[in-house]
């Protein structure tokens, strides 16, 4: 038998060797979740390093186009079936307002009683949020936050806000100085809800829970790497107040190590108007621009407008359209209208096109399902992101007739809104490397390739569309 020295020892051995085991199994642990949180970081959507007009995601350029249902697509019921479909048709861009607007909705805050006690969290509100964030990134499917719903605020949906004073426990419009009834459009701006922050009314009540949710909604989204965050939708307020919150999103990201791009949304639809200069002159806040409020205008003038924007823009930075309005059923201009600003967007050099839901857009009804199927199908074949929007180079144009972006020598891509004839200059095209050029139309309504032309190389070359229809044709030298 063994000594009660020897099992002392061998059992002090077999201590140290579990000992050592664990300690190497933490540490192998610790190397795998730092890997994990790097390649996370990498792999998260940021500015296209090679182009800063586009976004790059996973370490890869991606042009992101789509359309959905609503607005505050997480609250939907048939949310993965919906997800499913944007996907089938080439779509990977969604906006989320973070609202409760409709009957079927929930707010994020638990009502104890016959009041919201903004201490609590709703679950149905974040498990629907959650599912919706899990879905997207299963699915490579970038999501464009409002932190903010600006609508919730005004009229009969801040009535039922929960940060309303008269619905919650935890302060009154005593102790705070917030109204219980606004009856004016956001556009006014008289809530004082959105002056809480330092430079403004510093109501340090109202703040605490405004951090509060927004703490809450980065804990369910900093994980992953697919998130853009714009502060508000359509804002007039005071510009202390996005500054206050890009920085403070900035600011807790950078807490968890994570990197983020954010923007804010302004109303004006004019960009020129001094409200948008926030964002544009102020790279330091914001990382992006969002001039969804542009797909207001029409026509010639829609391109104009954001190509003057994207002329001056300084530093060089992503242009988003997470809205683009435009169907029969609104008021905001027809199908036709809402279909130009879509490929006017793209072939204009900006960095994303989403069509805005009904009424006010086309959503994903078949005819946006076209558009971006169609949208994918001639990008797919061509690097868009070596290419610039250059009109200069059509001739026998009128007014919106046709729309062009080139990779000068190799490759041009000609929209055509109602269809019509145009002269391409092709002279950049080095003879010696190219003796031939092929022409393939796209029917744009039916998401379908006409049978590929190839003509001998010459320095112009004219373009008639078949017929009256939306037509896009790729020019590529051979």
């Amino acid at each position: 038998m063994k000594s009660f020295l020897e099992l002392h020892t061998s059992f002090g051995k077999f201590v140290l060797a579990v000992f050592i085991t664990v300690f190497l199994c933490s540490i192998a642990e610790q190397e795998t979740n730092a890997e994990k949180e790097t390649n996370m970081e990498q792999n998260r959507i940021k500015i296209y390093a090679e182009n800063p007009r586009y976004w790059q995601y996973k370490g890869e350029p991606v042009l992101l186009i789509g359309g959905s249902v609503d607005d505050n697509l997480f609250q939907i019921p048939n949310l993965k079936e919906h997800l499913d479909l944007l996907k089938s048709v080439g779509g990977n861009y969604v906006r989320s307002t973070m609202g409760w607007t409709e009957e079927v909705d929930v707010p994020p805050f638990k009502k104890v009683g016959d009041r919201y006690d903004l201490n609590q969290w709703n679950d149905e509100f974040w498990t629907r949020f959650r599912n919706f964030i899990r879905w997207t990134h299963e699915m490579d499917i970038i999501v464009q936050i409002e932190v903010w719903a600006t609508f919730n605020y005004y009229r009969d949906y801040w009535d039922v806000n929960p940060f309303n004073p008269k619905n919650n426990s935890n302060y009154t419009a005593e102790e705070t100085g917030l109204p219980t009834v606004v009856n004016s459009h956001p556009s006014a701006a008289q809530n004082d809800f959105f002056r809480s922050v330092p430079k403004k009314n510093n109501q340090e009540i109202v703040l605490k829970y405004q951090q509060k949710y927004v703490d809450k909604l980065l804990s369910e989204t900093l994980p992953y790497g697919h998130i853009l965050y714009c502060m508000d939708n359509e804002t007039a307020v005071t510009p202390a107040w996005g500054e206050y919150w890009s920085t403070y999103i900035k600011n807790r990201a950078a807490e968890a190590e994570r990197g983020v791009e954010t923007t804010e949304s302004w109303n004006p639809w004019e960009l020129y108007h001094e409200q948008h200069r926030n964002t544009k002159d102020h790279p330091e806040i914001y990382s992006f621009c969002d001039i969804s409020q542009n797909n207001m205008q029409k026509q010639q003038t829609h391109w104009d407008n954001a190509q003057r924007y994207r002329a001056e823009l300084s530093p060089i930075r992503p242009m988003n359209n997470v809205k683009i309005y435009g169907a029969d059923t609104g008021k905001y201009g027809t199908t036709r209208n809402g279909l130009e600003r879509f490929w006017r967007n793209i072939f204009g050099g900006l960095a994303t096109a989403r069509f805005h839901r009904p009424p006010n857009g086309l959503g994903l009804t078949e005819t946006a399902q076209a558009s971006i199927k169609s949208m994918r199908m001639i990008t797919d074949e061509m690097d868009v992101f070596k290419c610039e929007p250059n009109n200069d180079l059509l001739s026998n144009r009128e007014e919106n007739e046709a729309y062009t972006i080139a990779n000068l020598g190799k490759e041009y891509a000609v929209y055509f809104p109602k269809g019509g004839s145009v002269d391409l200059d092709l002279s950049t095209i080095e003879k010696i490397d190219a003796k031939a050029v092929t022409i393939r139309w796209l029917n744009i309504q039916h998401s379908r390739w006409r049978q590929v032309e190839e003509i001998s190389f010459s320095d112009s070359i004219t373009l008639t569309t078949p017929n009256e229809a939306h037509w896009a044709v790729l020019i590529q030298a051979k």
